[in-house]
């Protein structure tokens, strides 16, 4: 529970929100790019700290696992993302700026038809529901307030909601610099106070397990190596797709993602190391989920408490809204006003209204799930396999597979991964089918059936300038 000054600390946090968030601006158009992507302006300093803020919502997932498996979580959650990053802004970032798409699905339909893009709207607009986060947020009500969890999923949905709904992307660009500020000040004077307070590596090494400062952690090679594949879902990563999309210039997009690299790490070495602090100080038999915030309430001063809550707040509000975001205007442009046929005129209606739908949707996967973890897993196990190939290769290759192969390629890889996630549940051990990741066969059937039936195409892929989903 936090006291009455830690509350200041986190209302003027939550009133600072609404002062950068729901400003008004004046001016500014009503149209579908300006309320999804804020004109195309992005510049370098608001998309580094939209890019950041929004793609480490998962504090506490990464709190459970850096408590449980120590400097095993740079290697899981660092540097695989790195690499998938690195390969974004080498690879996609500049080609995604210049096509001058809105959203994912119109570069789908545009080489694959409105079919695929729909089947693809459907995916991202699945994945992007903010369900991890907002679990978050639950377990944070819960030990910063005492809530009940279900309070702080249903306010925390409510609060990701509403300033997205009246001011679309240009809103949570301006609360992202906002968020971006408190989540590394909260995080950098923790780790000052665990370092002047409890000493460093040898503190560390007398009250930690050894295991915890191997690279692995105590699981196996294969378990590790599946993150990395799984990290490739950073190609078709929505967010990425959004913040490139909406930057002023190619060099902005590519350019700040590299910027935004830097970041995380820095970022990742903070949460890394409060992990094993967590680890060494807080008791035996505790819920590792909340070992950041546990450990918060153990070490630091009141004031310097609300300040560590607002960080993994922010954290988390500036990733559950953007995904919000996202996830309502695939739904509300992609699907609705595009596959649907509503009427592109019609997109920004659709989107804020899909925002309710979208939030209610959230509040009710959040209730199947009690990890972190088993959220991101389960959702870029199936949902990578769909999107990787037929979205990236238009990007990256010259070639391009019948409409009607691509449309089969990504039923027949969710599909098949699907079915290997659920294998866990009949074969009696708790294990997959042959021991095999479910992401795994997703990919191999989609590689195959991209080279089995690609073709050139190389006219259709330098095309696309402003082709949108409907039209």
């Amino acid at each position: 529970m936090l006291s009455a000054l830690d509350l200041i600390v986190v209302a003027f946090y939550l009133v600072g929100i609404i002062a950068f968030g729901l400003r008004r601006q004046k001016g500014t158009s009503s149209s579908t790019v300006e309320y999804l992507l804020g004109g195309r302006k992005l510049t370098l300093p608001a998309l580094v700290a939209t890019l950041v803020s929004n793609w480490y919502g998962g504090i506490l997932g990464v709190g459970e696992y850096s408590y449980r498996f120590g400097l095993s979580n740079w290697f899981v959650f660092g540097l695989p993302y790195y690499l998938a990053a690195l390969l974004f802004a080498w690879l996609l970032a500049s080609k995604a700026r210049r096509t001058e798409f809105i959203t994912i699905p119109d570069r789908l339909n545009h080489i694959y038809g409105r079919h695929a893009a729909g089947l693809g709207a459907i995916v991202v607009f699945l994945w992007t529901l903010p369900a991890a986060y907002v679990l978050i947020l639950g377990v944070l009500g819960n030990t910063f307030f005492g809530w009940p969890q279900w309070v702080g999923i249903v306010l925390g949905t409510v609060l990701v909601g509403a300033y997205a709904f009246l001011g679309g992307f240009k809103t949570l660009v301006r609360a992202d610099i906002w968020h971006f500020s408190f989540m590394y000040l909260g995080f950098a004077v923790i780790t000052i106070v665990l370092l002047s307070n409890y000493g460093g590596l040898e503190f560390l090494h007398q009250h930690v397990p050894a295991v915890n400062f191997t690279w692995h952690g105590g699981n196996s090679v294969w378990y590790i190596a599946v993150w990395y594949i799984i990290a490739l879902a950073t190609l078709v990563e929505p967010s990425f797709y959004q913040v490139a999309y909406a930057a002023r210039t190619e060099k902005i997009a590519k350019s700040g993602i590299l910027i935004s690299i830097a970041c995380w790490f820095v970022f990742d070495v903070m949460t890394t190391t409060c992990g094993l602090y967590a680890r060494a100080i807080l008791p035996e038999g505790i819920d590792p989920i909340a070992a950041y915030p546990l450990l918060g309430g153990k070490v630091l001063p009141v004031g310097l408490t609300g300040l560590f809550a607002v960080a993994m707040l922010a954290t988390v509000i500036s990733t559950a809204d953007s995904y919000l975001f996202i996830s309502a205007s695939t739904l509300g442009k992609d699907i609705m006003s595009g596959w649907l046929r509503k009427g592109d005129e019609k997109a920004n209606y659709y989107t804020k209204w899909a925002l309710v739908l979208a939030g209610l949707l959230t509040i009710v996967i959040t209730l199947f799930f009690e990890s972190v973890v088993s959220i991101w897993y389960a959702f870029g196990s199936i949902g990578t396999p769909i999107l990787l190939m037929p979205l990236v290769t238009t990007y990256l290759g010259k070639r391009t597979m019948p409409q009607r192969a691509a449309i089969i390629s990504m039923v027949l890889s969710g599909v098949a991964s699907a079915l290997w996630m659920l294998s866990a549940n009949w074969t009696g051990d708790g294990g997959y089918w042959l021991g095999i990741q479910p992401i795994l066969p997703g990919i191999v059937i989609s590689v195959l059936i991209y080279v089995l039936t690609s073709h050139r195409d190389q006219a259709q892929l330098s095309t696309g300038q402003a082709t949108v989903l409907g039209s």
